[in-house]
């Protein structure tokens, strides 16, 4: 995933990680509080993500627990997961401040003058 931009949906996964191990609805929750609801998780996407990100070896399985007669899997970031999370946020920033300079570089006349 270091050769090419990180989905907007494994970004979230990968930033809800950062601390404390958590279960499939507890990502869909934090995910959906870090994006201010901008990303909506849904449960296959989740877990199609999640999968990637194992077979990546950004995230790993960190416990499973019965839960109402189900067993309730706990994921954890891996320290590739955080190398992996800070180039991504670093690339974003990047391109935040990029864009952010040709917008005032080339502000149309009566937009409010020069930056």
């Amino acid at each position: 995933m270091a050769d090419k931009a990180m989905t907007e949906q494994a970004f979230f996964i990968l930033t809800a990680l950062v601390g404390d191990p958590r279960h499939g609805y507890g990502i869909v929750r934090e995910v959906a509080d870090l994006s201010d609801r901008r990303v909506d998780l849904r449960v296959g996407t989740l877990y199609g993500v999640l999968g990637r990100l194992v077979d990546d070896g950004l995230v790993e399985l960190d416990r499973e627990e019965p839960h109402q007669g189900r067993l309730r899997r706990y994921y954890r970031i891996t320290e590739q997961g955080r190398d992996a999370l800070a180039a991504e946020a670093a690339r974003q920033a990047a391109n935040a401040r990029t864009a952010t300079r040709r917008l005032r570089a080339h502000r149309p006349a009566g937009a409010g003058g020069a930056a």
